[in-house]
């Protein structure tokens, strides 16, 4: 597989999506840096990884911060002698209406989009370097279908997406873009949520429908195991029962 080999960061791994692809593309013969906000989560899944043969650093990574990020990158191209894929997976999600006027939420901006910004600026430079890479970036179906109480966060997906397609644009022939947009998926995203009807609601969605993060993780790993000349654009992964 072309994945083997590969030095591939993910951050947003101590959890869901992030620590189910870490895991996967561990177990298909890459090299995975993981970061995460918790580090006691993140030693966790490092921890297991190795244990099952898989060759992981990690560092505490606040994507909040451009330093964390960039320190991240530093630790790949240290440890793993080159960077070939970023993942940025982080995101959180608290959701609620607009006239609940739960603005202290609404700073999920500088997660999900400006994190986004800051991993696609700490690894740029790398690519440019090596002349190839692939920048991977974990959207949401939200930003596809517009519904109420998800308007704040739809916004900032919608955002990323607006980035991904453009840095595709721009990004030339060495390297790979693509947008990863998962439907309800098995993880913590409604621990973020301080609405408390809200937070009911998507845990009871969730149990009724959501697909494993393995899920998601099979998709990144399809993306990333094409050959060079082969860009992944777009992938939207839904639950059957999704509408």
């Amino acid at each position: 597989m072309r994945i083997e080999n590969k030095v591939v960061i993910v951050t947003g791994a101590s959890s869901g999506i992030g620590r189910a692809t870490a895991t996967l593309l561990a177990e298909r013969g890459a090299f995975v840096v993981l970061g995460a906000r918790r580090p006691e989560p993140l030693r966790i899944v490092a921890e297991e990884i190795s244990a099952s043969g898989g060759r992981v650093v990690f560092k505490a990574t606040d994507v909040r911060n451009r330093a964390d990020l960039e320190a991240l990158v530093s630790l790949a191209i240290e440890k793993g002698g080159r960077l070939d894929v970023i993942i940025n997976n982080a995101g959180v999600g608290p959701i609620s209406r607009f006239d609940k006027l739960k603005v202290e939420d609404w700073d999920l901006i500088d997660v999900n989009l400006r994190g986004t910004l800051y991993g696609i600026a700490a690894a740029l430079p790398v690519f440019a370097r090596q002349g190839s890479g692939h920048m991977i970036n974990v959207i949401s179906t939200a930003g596809l279908k517009i519904v109420p109480t998800m308007g704040v966060y739809a916004a900032t997906k919608n955002a990323v997406r607006t980035v991904t397609e453009a840095l595709r644009q721009e990004a030339g022939p060495t390297l790979r873009v693509t947008e990863i947009s998962p439907g309800m998926t098995a993880t913590n995203f409604s621990d973020s949520i301080t609405d408390a009807g809200m937070k009911k609601k998507i845990e009871d969605d969730l149990g009724a429908m959501a697909m494993p993060a393995d899920a998601i993780a099979r998709g990144i790993l399809f993306a990333i195991d094409q050959p060079p000349d082969v860009d992944v654009g777009s992938i939207v992964i839904r639950p059957t029962a999704q509408g």
